[in-house]
């Protein structure tokens, strides 16, 4: 009887070792990072310091969402060398991911919270969307071009973001059953502020857009209680917002 019960005793432990192996190789094999994350660091550490922090955009939380993305793994191979310089690159379709500094600068302007919504117009490569994944709670972003949309997302999903919504089709109207959003970005550029989105701010919420055709400036709306408030801040070139904003 004492051997039966030794044997039992022993033949539990067994199980128990195996099972929580098993759990500690299940927990590895979730926290397993993407190769991407390890390549090419060193050029991300220079692309913020020279092109990004010289510029004063100081916010530690931003910079090292930009330290963290692998750029290289949103652009094209062909063109992949190019990721860390100081200029937007074309990611095909006509269309470009943004010059670093101009991602720091607009995502520092919107002063994200790790408790945020945040709506972005213009997916693209995926890129903005990941930056923004890094630093808040949901990013919902739209994208017009289903290409690019569907591609943005296989990246992203690829690399581990799991509190990003995707939506194909014309951002000029927002995300209206999602809304109101702390922040909205915006990545093309309108001919005037879709007042859709203006409604979508949430009280105390900003949005930072380009506005222009020939000439663009990049606009900063805030909401507070007693209404909105409008700044431009810089002058910029960006691909335009097609779709409704054409009309």
């Amino acid at each position: 009887m004492k051997s039966f019960k030794y044997a039992v005793y022993i033949l539990s432990l067994l199980l128990n070792m195996t099972f929580g192996q098993q759990i500690e190789n299940d927990k590895a094999t979730t926290l397993k990072e993407h190769p991407a994350f390890s390549e090419r660091r060193e050029e991300r550490a220079r692309m913020v310091k020279r092109q990004i922090q010289s510029r004063d955009v100081n916010n530690e939380a931003v910079l090292n969402a930009l330290r963290r993305v692998p750029r290289h793994a949103f652009i094209p191979e062909n063109v992949q060398r190019e990721a860390y310089d100081d200029h937007p690159v074309p990611i095909g379709l006509g269309q470009t991911i943004s010059q670093p500094y101009i991602v720091a600068f607009m995502t520092q302007t919107l002063q994200p919270e790790a408790t945020d919504r945040v709506l972005e117009i213009g997916t693209g490569s995926g890129y903005q969307a990941a930056v923004l994944a890094e630093l808040v709670q949901d990013v919902y972003t739209i994208e017009i071009i289903p290409e690019l949309g569907k591609g943005a997302k296989v990246i992203c999903d690829e690399l581990g973001y799991k509190n990003i919504q995707y939506r194909i089709g014309d951002g000029y109207r927002g995300w209206p059953d999602a809304a109101p959003f702390d922040a909205i970005i915006v990545t093309a550029a309108p001919g005037h502020i879709p007042q859709p989105l203006v409604d979508q701010i949430a009280v105390g919420g900003t949005m930072i857009l380009p506005v222009g055709i020939r000439y663009q400036e990049l606009i900063v709306i805030q909401k507070d209680e007693e209404g909105i408030s409008h700044e431009s801040v810089m002058d910029v070139r960006f691909v335009p917002m097609t779709g409704e904003a054409e009309n």
